[in-house]
């Protein structure tokens, strides 16, 4: 690797620190904090073991990356409440590699308190709209380096059942 001329170092000592210091904040002015995941659906709802106390469920979440960068998802931990109701929990520990401005999905496998349910059952009869809750923490990264971000997420969601 060549150094700096002789000349320049007289003229200007602190060049390379100063060379250095300026690269460093270009580095960090071109790391911008992500952007929150747009959501778009829930498909293939779909029941996978049912029981007294316990029903499991599995439901496709679709989302959309607004960010010009793909980003790596590790893992989600996530209570689900229907109402302000406790639905259940939700949790995935699988890595997702997610493209830029594109969407993806995430296979929830929910495990539903039926108690929960049922107190609440005569108020999801009678409305048309439920209001769905999700609160919990995610692991995203890029490159390797990687943060813990917590979500809480609030949609309402039209249900007809009749």
């Amino acid at each position: 690797m060549r150094s700096i001329s002789p000349i320049l170092q007289y003229k200007y000592p602190n060049l390379k620190k100063t060379l250095l210091f300026a690269f460093i904040c270009l580095l960090l002015a071109s790391c911008k904090k992500p952007q929150d995941f747009e959501y778009r659906q829930a498909k293939n709802v779909k029941i996978e073991t049912l029981g007294f106390n316990k029903t499991a469920l599995s439901v496709d979440i679709v989302y959309f990356n607004p960010n010009r960068f793909g980003l790596v998802l590790k893992n989600v931990d996530c209570d689900v409440y229907v109402n302000s109701a406790y639905l259940g929990k939700f949790q995935l520990d699988t890595i997702l590699h997610i493209s830029p401005k594109a969407e993806f999905e995430i296979p929830a496998h929910i495990v539903v308190d039926i108690s929960s349910v049922l107190k609440n059952g005569l108020n999801m009869l009678f409305n048309r709209e439920i209001l769905i809750n999700l609160k919990g923490t995610t692991r995203v990264g890029k490159g390797g380096f990687y943060k813990t971000v917590p979500f809480n997420f609030e949609t309402k969601q039209q249900i007809s059942l009749f």
